[in-house]
């Protein structure tokens, strides 16, 4: 146990209120900078003590506990929300990596079949939506108002990628208000024709992420499905992904077995025994078909219950397997800004920041089994992504820590309330003061190249480098020799390319001018050079 953070949410409904009080108080409690502890700007020491501590792989240490506004850190005598008070400054501000209208333009959009609008501006259609939508050209205000009516919390079916080539869409929303009664809506019915005929398919496909006997049992609670008498230009298909509640209770048994000892002799039976890599399978599988009926031409609408859990998971990795733009460091944090932070991804309340009732049964770790499906694809695909590993778990790292304001609150209103762009810090903005800490030497870009990864029991692993990586007894695996090499070929074909530069440079000069018109017809000019300059990779 290294440190861990503690809330710093007042009990006040404002967690801002009082502060001047709250800043005298601190002011008061200033000590000297912890011993071997670094401390962060905005960060304080409040208190500290000395303990005794049960270490579950070294037993009881004696040592010294600190308090600061931001974590408890635990110094051993023995051998061997923070977020609103940081001052950390970097270079870039991270909150404008995403800028919705710059990213619609980025994929065509508006055009013929689609348009923007703004009828969300003051969250007054959806308050958990975000406030620039794009919907079918011929589809009206009313209509959207009309539509909002039959779907669960308003959450109505909104672009949220479109193919380039054959203008097949992804398409977001929550489920229809059915209900016992089977109820109808044709606003509803000819919304989705509309989504249907834009790209002019027989059919449009609705991937429903539940088990179809939880969407039969939604109908108890109001929910339910689209029924083929409905939409009757849709086929609709299962994708049998289980609820918040079975994966919270998955990463439970997955703990087990890995903290705070790992038992060797019955690992593989223990690890089945937990299902987290078959739920792994069947959200990489859902998005599989999700990609390959868009690359066929075909739209596609996705959703689940409330179209912020599974829904997210859906879009956003067929969204990586479809478009290499997701696939760069700057593009992913774009992928997850929009469909995870934009779209309302329910962070709040799947993690708990400031919730002191840890046996909430909203917490989940849906976001967490998301970027293991991404991690699964990087170790599938090794050259096709940008960043590496260290990205991924930096992101898991700051999605508890409460560093920054990122992942914090449940959906934009939230955070538009409560000021968060200017009263936090932007987990990009760290991301991106360093961004070669970040790169996979391997990447090599490829623009139109449609990834589909093996949904397989066979080639899933278990991240270990993430779910194991504070057990001491787990040697971590040290850099590969390939890896380390290539990046050292790469370092010395930076260093080549810029002495080249300098003789382009040395050879433009006045002073030079005779040497050029002494070369020879048929040399190769330094630009030529650079133009045949590849690495043997």
């Amino acid at each position: 146990m290294a440190s861990a953070s503690i809330p710093v949410y007042s009990s006040s409904n404002n967690p801002l209120e009082n502060s001047s009080s709250h800043n005298a108080s601190r002011e008061s409690l200033k000590m000297e900078p912890l011993a071997d502890c670094s401390l962060l700007p905005g960060e304080e020491r409040i208190i500290d003590k000395d303990i005794i501590y049960i270490c579950p792989f070294s037993g009881a240490l004696k040592g010294k506990v600190f308090i600061t506004n931001y974590r408890l850190y635990f110094k051993s005598t023995d051998a061997l929300l923070f977020a609103y008070l940081s001052q950390e400054k970097f270079e870039e501000n991270g909150w404008s990596v995403y800028k919705p209208m710059e990213e619609f333009r980025r994929q065509g959009l508006p055009n013929d079949k689609w348009r923007v609008t703004f009828i969300n501006a003051n969250y007054e259609l959806c308050d958990t939506y975000p406030t620039i939508l794009v919907v079918p050209f011929k589809a009206t205000e009313e209509d959207l108002r009309k539509v909002c009516t039959f779907r669960s919390r308003g959450r109505i079916p909104v672009l949220s990628w479109i193919h380039r080539e054959n203008q097949a869409v992804i398409c977001r929303c929550s489920q229809p208000l059915v209900g016992m009664s089977g109820k109808r809506n044709k606003d509803d019915e000819r919304y989705l024709d509309l989504i249907r005929e834009a790209n002019g398919t027989a059919k449009l496909t609705i991937y429903d992420a539940r088990p179809s006997v939880n969407a039969v049992a939604n109908k108890a609670t109001g929910g339910g499905y689209e029924g083929d008498d409905a939409y009757q230009n849709a086929e609709l298909v299962f994708l049998d992904i289980h609820n918040i509640h079975v994966m919270r209770e998955s990463l439970k048994k997955l703990k087990d077995i890995v903290y705070p000892n790992v038992e060797e002799s019955h690992w593989l039976s223990s690890l089945e025994s937990t299902h987290w890599l078959e739920h792994i399978k069947l959200v990489i599988s859902g998005a599989i078909q999700v990609a390959d009926k868009i690359s066929g031409g075909n739209s596609v609408v996705v959703h689940c219950s409330d179209g912020w859990d599974r829904t997210a998971q859906l879009t956003s990795l067929a969204m990586l397997m479809l478009d290499s733009h997701y696939r760069t460091l700057r593009g992913f944090q774009v992928l997850l800004e929009k469909e995870w932070i934009s779209f309302g991804h329910k962070f709040a309340n799947r993690i708990g920041h400031g919730d002191k009732n840890h046996a909430d049964q909203d917490r989940s770790p849906i976001f967490v089994q998301f970027i293991d499906c991404v991690w699964q694809m990087t170790k599938q695909f090794p050259t096709a992504f940008e960043f590496n590993e260290r990205l991924l778990v930096t992101i898991l790292d700051h999605l508890f820590s409460c560093r920054f304001g990122t992942f914090l609150f449940n959906c934009e209103r939230a955070r538009d309330t409560n000021e968060l762009r200017s009263k936090t810090v932007s987990l990009w903005s760290l991301v991106n003061s360093d961004l070669s800490f970040y790169q996979n030497p391997f990447y090599t870009p490829e623009s139109n190249r449609v990834l589909y990864p093996v949904a397989s029991m066979r080639h899933l692993e278990l991240w270990v480098t993430y779910y194991i990586r504070w057990n001491p007894r787990i040697r971590q695996q040290q850099q590969s020799p390939v890896e380390q090499r290539y990046i050292e070929l790469l370092a010395l074909r930076d260093e080549y390319l810029k002495k080249l530069e300098e003789l382009q440079l040395s050879d433009s000069s006045p002073n030079s001018s005779h040497l050029s018109n002494s070369s020879t017809p048929n040399a190769a000019s330094p630009t030529q050079h650079i133009t045949h300059l590849h690495t043997p990779f």
